[in-house]
C-alpha cells in the first residue's frame, strides 16, 4: 500500500534527478526539498486532489488529470506534471484518496 511518505520520497528523488541532468546542476539547492510534503484535505476539496508543498510554496492538483486547482510552485511546478505522468503515480494517489475517504467516513461515524 502506498503512503504519503513513499510519494514524497519518490517526488523528491525525481526532482533532484531531473535537475541533475540539466546544465544548472551547480545551482540546484537540494536542501530545499528536505521538507517536501504531499497530503490531501477532504475538508477543502471534495474532488480527488493532492497538495504539494516545496519550501514555502504550495499548490493543489487534481488526481484525475493533474490540473492545478490552486496555489503555485514556481519553477518546480513543471516537475509535478512530469512526475504525475510516471507509471503508477496516479494509481497510488487514487489509493491514498480512497483511504482518506474511508478514514473520514469512519471518523464521522464515531
Amino acid at each position: 500500500m502506498a503512503t504519503f511518505k513513499d510519494l514524497e520520497d519518490n517526488l523528491r528523488s525525481f526532482m533532484i534527478q531531473e535537475q541533475s541532468d540539466a546544465h544548472n546542476i551547480r545551482t540546484v539547492n537540494i536542501a530545499k526539498y528536505n521538507n517536501l510534503k504531499i497530503w490531501m484535505d477532504l475538508s477543502k476539496y471534495q474532488q480527488e486532489h493532492f497538495f504539494v508543498r516545496v519550501s514555502i510554496s504550495e499548490a493543489v492538483f487534481s488526481v484525475k488529470d493533474c490540473v492545478k486547482l490552486n496555489g503555485g510552485l514556481g519553477y518546480e511546478e513543471r516537475f509535478i506534471y512530469k512526475w504525475f505522468g510516471r507509471i503508477g503515480i496516479k494509481d497510488k494517489l487514487r489509493e491514498l484518496w480512497k483511504t482518506a475517504q474511508s478514514e473520514s467516513v469512519s471518523s464521522n461515524n464515531d
